[in-house]
């Protein structure tokens, strides 16, 4: 018997109660896994409170990664008592994810533990890292170097905008970070490596077609008119890797940066990613991240603790990571 943060859904209202259930009640996979450590993010928060329609299915054990210790394996690849890292592939929405003691995963989800981390460390990370290594990576690929000029971060203070800023900063852009909340952030954007910080605001009125070019390049987490408006102040030749949507999935733009400035807007989707492409990622984040970012504000949790910080973290309450211990 193991423990699990189950989702159901009652009258269109999502339930989250704490169960316990046996390996046969697992979904289909080739590899079973001990979870050592889940994290808890925006979007976990949103499909356990409720707030958004990100379950698919239910019932579900909610939570987007793990990193946990290989029990049983029906792939040659990786052998009982394996560390390993699961990012993305569905898991939460349509496959069970990490809130669990014990997760059965298709293979090809799965990434070795890279070296360079513990498992607690790998959930600070998590899939907001990645995903955040993935868009830096294709700024690099367009050609934007720190002597382009400022890269813009929105959603700064989010899980994949504060490891972009630290990773920028750890390869000598100087970044500009964008908060709604900059009396507060501020300073820890700045701990991260931003050299200032652009209030939220200024992003979210109407945009012009095209604007005054500020930005050699940026790191968007939010989409919709605030991706609009960084696409209109975007450099010639400049670059813009877009991964969120919690704008929305409108974009109320025109074709003018594109043709007339050369932007390139370059999609980012942790999901659809080539095994070789991620294992990389967890690598180059190994050598990047100092370990003094392992040394910032991170809630540890457990599972009864869990749907009190959702709601916490959907309001935008919680600064930092937190992590989940089964």
């Amino acid at each position: 018997m193991f423990k699990a943060l189950l989702l159901n859904q009652q009258e269109k209202q999502t339930i989250a109660t704490i169960e316990q259930l046996d390996d046969s009640q697992l979904p289909q996979g080739n590899v079973l896994i001990d979870v050592d450590y889940s994290s808890l993010n925006y979007k976990d928060g949103l499909a356990i409170t409720g707030k958004g329609k990100i379950i698919r299915q239910f019932p579900m054990v909610p939570g987007i990664d793990l990193a946990g210790t290989v029990v049983e394996s029906g792939d040659e690849r990786y052998q009982p008592g394996d560390q390993v890292v699961l990012t993305g592939w569905g898991v939460g929405e349509t496959h069970w994810g990490g809130m669990a003691e014990r997760a059965r995963l298709n293979a090809d989800w799965l990434v070795p533990l890279p070296k360079h981390f513990n498992g607690k460390q790998a959930m600070m990370i998590g899939t907001a890292g990645l995903t955040a290594m993935l868009c830096v990576q294709a700024l690099v690929d367009a050609g934007i170097t720190p002597e382009s000029g400022e890269i813009l971060v929105t959603g700064a203070s989010g899980g994949v905008g504060s490891v972009a800023i630290t990773l920028l900063a750890q390869l000598s852009y100087q970044v500009a970070a964008v908060t709604g909340r900059a009396e507060e952030n501020s300073g820890w954007l700045k701990s991260l490596g931003a050299t200032r910080i652009v209030e939220r605001h200024e992003l979210e009125e109407p945009a012009r077609p095209l604007e005054k070019q500020l930005w050699a390049g940026a790191v968007d987490t939010v989409g919709s008119k605030v991706l609009a408006k960084v696409l209109a102040q975007v450099d010639y030749n400049g670059a813009v890797a877009a991964c969120g949507l919690a704008g929305g999935f409108d974009l109320p733009t025109t074709v003018m940066p594109f043709i007339l400035r050369n932007v390139r807007l370059q999609g980012v989707d942790s999901v659809m990613c080539p095994f070789e492409k991620r294992q990389q990622a967890w690598q180059r984040l190994g050598e990047l991240l100092p370990a003094s970012y392992f040394e910032q504000a991170c809630r540890e949790v457990s599972l009864d603790e869990v749907a009190e910080c959702a709601e916490a973290i959907t309001k935008g309450q919680i600064t930092g990571r937190v992590v989940i211990k089964p």
